[in-house]
């Protein structure tokens, strides 16, 4: 038995048109899956999906706002009539609009980042769980990150959002387990995606998180993507509930 192998399965993955998002699809898609790339506009996930199938592997490009329930709910039932199913949900898409101390946000920038770092988790859950029970099983897995578990003066609302993702795992992987759905999370450390870009993109900051990371360097896509193939395949088949540091060591300092 291969414990990678996803042959047969289907996978949704949110904010799949780059960074980690687009790693983890592209490495499902290269151990077997059928793969969904789903970011807000189509054109931005149609080469993705090309270029999977150009490498041999099954795509189809669907555009969905996490932010909205019905672009959600659309996605889910749009994977369904193509492929009859859905075994993984990658929830990976979330937005951080601000930096800044938690007394200088707006109260439209926190219903912002809990609505699609959170609740846009439980929708998913609650649209593609149901028709995975009924399959037998699956697994649902949440891209948090370490900002969960540290203290930040100017990111703490992002780190609320994905302490909060966290939490949903563990509740989710108590509600679905009877059904043999699996729901863990993966926290990375700082990877090499546009979306952290002003993180690493700076030399000084770059040579002062590489110092203080035990392996000496920040993460790359394919390092998350690894772990997220992992707990999509018969290798996590009794992991739920849990929380996956991926940070080259950061957090053991």
């Amino acid at each position: 038995m291969n414990l990678f192998d996803l042959s047969g399965k289907v996978a949704i993955i949110t904010g799949s048109s780059r960074g980690i998002g687009r790693a983890i699809a592209e490495q499902m898609a290269a151990h077997g899956a059928r793969v969904v790339i789903s970011s807000r506009k189509q054109d931005a996930c149609e080469p993705v999906a090309a270029a999977i199938r150009s490498r041999g592997g099954q795509a189809l490009a669907i555009a969905a706002n996490i932010g909205d329930k019905q672009q959600l709910t659309d996605l889910v039932n749009k994977t369904v009539a193509a492929w009859g199913q859905i075994d993984v949900v990658v929830s990976n898409a979330a937005s951080n609009p601000y930096y800044g101390p938690l007394s200088g946000m707006g109260d439209d920038v926190f219903e912002k980042v809990m609505n699609n770092n959170v609740r846009a988790s439980i929708w998913l859950a609650n649209l593609a769980l149901p028709g995975m029970a009924q399959r037998g099983g699956g697994a649902l897995i949440i891209v948090s990150s370490i900002a969960a578990y540290k203290g930040s003066a100017t990111l703490g609302l992002y780190a609320l959002s994905k302490a909060a993702d966290v939490q949903l795992a563990r509740n989710l992987a108590l509600e679905w387990g009877k059904h043999n759905i699996r729901v863990n999370c993966i926290a990375p450390g700082l990877v090499r995606t546009d979306f952290a870009k002003a993180l690493w993109d700076n030399p000084a900051l770059l040579k002062e998180t590489e110092a203080r990371t035990p392996m000496g360097r920040i993460g790359e896509p394919d390092d998350i993507a690894g772990v997220a193939v992992m707990l999509a395949g018969r290798a996590g088949a009794w992991l739920t509930g849990q929380t996956i540091v991926v940070d080259g060591g950061v957090t053991t300092v």
